[in-house]
């Protein structure tokens, strides 16, 4: 695997000098496909400053079906069908709470209004969910947190990995929602419900920002 550079707004937290190069190393070593491609693995960093970061939606690790993970947590590329199982339950999920869903399968314009969806593990063995664990991704996505408490956002926590990466966010000046993950295994135990899209929206509107259109790309363009 040829290791993707540090995305360049983010390049000095301290994991890019002390824990990307062994990871890396690691990485190449795996004889399983990597998941997402090498070119994407820091895609959800590279495409958001952190200025520019309104919402954070923090997951657990990429889709381990090759063809599905692009970088962006949740998301996958427009051309993938069915959708991810877990990507399913969010669409349910945004027309219970907004009555509209993407029409695709890619979240990216997303990530272009300021929602940084990011995984607190930003690779998976192919066909093995949550089997780099134990790499130490989870370093990064504490120093990018760190690096994001400069001013209020809104989170939007699914899942107990999630829950237990921005267990330090302050909930009093951010807005932080915690469910249960969209997995099938989970997504009735909370995250159906929960209303995360609109609740995001009163509260950036309630700060003078703008509201995040989680429906319709061709608005976005």
């Amino acid at each position: 695997m040829s290791a993707p550079a540090p995305p360049a707004a983010w390049s000095d937290l301290p994991f890019f000098a002390q824990d990307w190069p062994r990871i890396a190393a690691e990485l190449d070593a795996d004889p399983r496909e990597v998941l997402p491609p090498a070119p994407q693995i820091f895609r959800a960093l590279a495409e958001l400053a952190p200025d520019d970061v309104q919402v954070i939606i923090l997951g657990q690790d990429p889709y381990p079906t090759p063809g599905h993970a692009h970088g962006l947590a949740f998301s996958a590329d427009a051309s993938v069908r069915p959708l991810p199982r877990s990507l399913g339950n969010i669409f349910k999920e945004l027309r219970s709470d907004l009555g509209a869903s993407p029409p695709t399968a890619d979240l990216g314009f997303w990530s272009d209004q300021g929602v940084l969806l990011l995984n607190t593990v930003l690779t998976v063995p192919a066909g093995t969910p949550k089997g780099h664990a134990k790499l130490g991704w989870q370093r990064l996505t504490a120093q990018v947190l760190t690096r994001l408490a400069d001013s209020p956002r809104a989170y939007l926590l699914w899942g107990a990995d999630a829950h237990k990466a921005a267990r330090d966010v302050d909930p009093a000046a951010n807005l932080k929602i915690e469910t249960a993950h969209p997995s099938p295994l989970s997504a009735r135990r909370g995250f159906f419900g929960s209303g995360p899209f609109s609740r995001t929206n009163v509260w950036l509107q309630a700060r003078g920002a703008r509201a995040i259109n989680w429906t319709n790309p061709v608005e976005c363009a």
